[in-house]
């Protein structure tokens, strides 16, 4: 049997969709990384920063709201 999809998540009595939770926590982890690649220096690399962000952010609120979130 498989786990039933949450429709919404209560924090202390708010109601939070499931889908703004993983998209905190996906910019959240975007942020962290790109800070990383920074202090790495290896941002440098790519063409257009941003736009390397933007997908980050986009990988991971789908993966957090896939794998962990929707579990």
């Amino acid at each position: 049997m498989t786990t039933p999809i949450p429709h919404e998540l209560a924090i202390f009595g708010v109601y939070i969709p499931p889908m703004l939770l993983a998209a905190i926590f996906g910019i959240m982890a975007a942020l962290l990384t790109a800070r990383l690649l920074n202090r790495a220096r290896l941002s440098r690399f790519f063409f257009y920063s941003p736009l390397v962000s933007l997908a980050m952010m986009i990988i991971y609120t789908i993966l957090i709201g896939t794998f962990i979130i929707g579990g």
